[in-house]
């Protein structure tokens, strides 16, 4: 095997379980240990990857400039789809939640307007404005404020002012990134993190939605930690690495 098979090989393993190890690369390649580390030195230097003592981890992204909500939508439909269905599962009728703006929350909406869901809805998310008719069940209260298109809502001190006035039982948050080190949540907006922030003050149960792929990044600006959820709701089981990491914070994954 050529040395730039050997790299894409453990980029797609550090991809599919998030660390390799030197001496299993050695065994699967049939090469010496050094050369796996030469391997590793060079996807290092080219920022693919982070070494660790006896292999490597995934390296994770940074997230510095957000893209508007309606592009994001539109982006990986089916793994969105699948996490807000899960999250329509948790809604009881004469409940009331709070969602939060998010793509996945827009999911989340489509489902509890289309099936009639008997709650109180508050959200700071004004596409959801889009979906009202006359015919609906569930009561809508929207959170004022300034909007922000990448968002995809209403955030900053007049949102939080308004939404400290309400209390909800279930919330649904999106999020940015998910450091399993530190155990911090992030968003790459500040006006985002106090806003989600309020959110989280004034409800009782806390759903953290995000997809296996939150967890290889960052945002810049952490709004909470893995402990204040109830639940992370994702749309497969994480790798093995993840969930040891996940162990030691003691929440649910569904």
């Amino acid at each position: 095997m050529f040395m730039e098979e050997r790299h894409t090989h453990i980029l797609d393993l550090l991809e599919k379980d998030g660390k390799v190890l030197v001496k299993n690369l050695s065994v699967q390649f049939q090469v010496s240990e050094s050369m796996i580390r030469k391997d590793l030195h060079v996807l290092e230097k080219n920022n693919l990857l982070q070494r660790t003592y006896g292999g490597a981890i995934i390296l994770k992204r940074t997230i510095v400039n957000a893209e508007a909500l309606f592009n994001r939508i539109e982006k990986d439909t089916d793994l969105k789809e699948i996490i807000a269905k899960k999250a329509y599962e948790l809604v009881r009728d004469d409940d009331t939640i709070f969602l939060d703006a998010s793509s996945i929350s827009y999911f989340l909406a489509k489902l509890l307007i289309q099936n009639g869901k008997n709650i109180t809805l508050i959200t700071n998310m004004v596409e959801i404005s889009s979906m009202i008719h006359s015919d609906l069940k569930l009561h809508v209260i929207f959170i004022g404020g300034d909007y922000n298109a990448y968002v995809g809502g209403n955030v900053g001190f007049h949102s939080i002012e308004q939404i400290k006035l309400y209390r909800c039982n279930k919330s649904f948050i999106g999020c940015s990134g998910i450091d399993l080190i530190s155990g911090s949540i992030s968003t790459s907006m500040s006006e985002d993190a106090g806003t989600k922030k309020a959110i989280m003050s004034i409800s009782k149960e806390l759903y953290l939605m995000a997809p296996n792929e939150r967890f290889n990044l960052d945002g810049i600006f952490i709004f909470s930690n893995i402990t204040d959820f109830n639940s992370i709701i994702t749309e497969t089981d994480p790798n093995n690495t993840i969930v040891t990491l996940l162990n030691q914070y003691d929440v649910n994954v569904i």
